[in-house]
């Protein structure tokens, strides 16, 4: 059998490395950077911002339902307690009143339920594109060649720049504005009225 001497041997993996050479050293020259998407949702004051707008906007539903779900605990509680000494009338017509009041609550938490969803959703949306159009304009002024945000099971902190794109939301709060979207093109101008 013959001996492969060590130049041989280590033929391939010169190749190799002279092949992966140059991809190393574009790489270096490539500037990236991870953001956490969802640490942004959670901690930006936009983000927060948002939740309390929805918690005020559906508050007067919240404190409606409550009110009339404290009423038909009071009904039942009544029922409960008179219902034995009431006349045949008028306790049938208690406890229809009783049946009607939980459909109606059933019926209220229902459409409240759906309708928090749709606003949420459409507040997540807004908020999304907002942080999307912040994280653009950071990266941008940055210099960064390639934002990655999810997928990302492992960086390195000084990859991460979560930290500056929260400064600049946090900053963009205190002036009063949000993320300031693009704007539209111009419209053409329309043509001179003919006379």
């Amino acid at each position: 059998m013959a001996r492969l001497s060590i130049p041989v041997l280590l033929a391939p993996l010169a190749l190799s490395l002279a092949l992966f050479a140059p991809v190393a050293g574009a790489q270096a020259q490539v500037k990236i950077a991870v953001v956490n998407v969802p640490r942004l949702l959670e901690e930006a004051p936009q983000a927060k911002a948002a939740m309390q707008a929805l918690q005020d906007e559906f508050a007067p539903r919240q404190r409606e339902m409550a009110a009339q779900q404290k009423d038909l605990k009071a009904k039942e509680e009544k029922l409960q307690r008179d219902g034995a000494v009431m006349a045949e009338n008028e306790r049938r017509n208690a406890e229809k009143d009783f049946r009607d009041g939980q459909r109606d609550l059933a019926r209220k938490q229902n459409e409240y339920v759906e309708d928090l969803n749709v606003r949420r959703n459409e507040e997540l949306g807004k908020l999304q594109r907002q942080l999307l159009q912040e994280v653009q304009a950071y990266a941008r002024q940055s210099g960064y060649d390639l934002v990655v945000g999810d997928g990302v099971l492992f960086v390195n902190e000084s990859l991460d720049i979560t930290p500056q794109v929260l400064s600049a939301l946090q900053a963009r709060a205190k002036t009063g504005g949000g993320v300031k979207p693009a704007s539209p093109p111009a419209k053409p101008a329309s043509p001179p009225a003919k006379q």
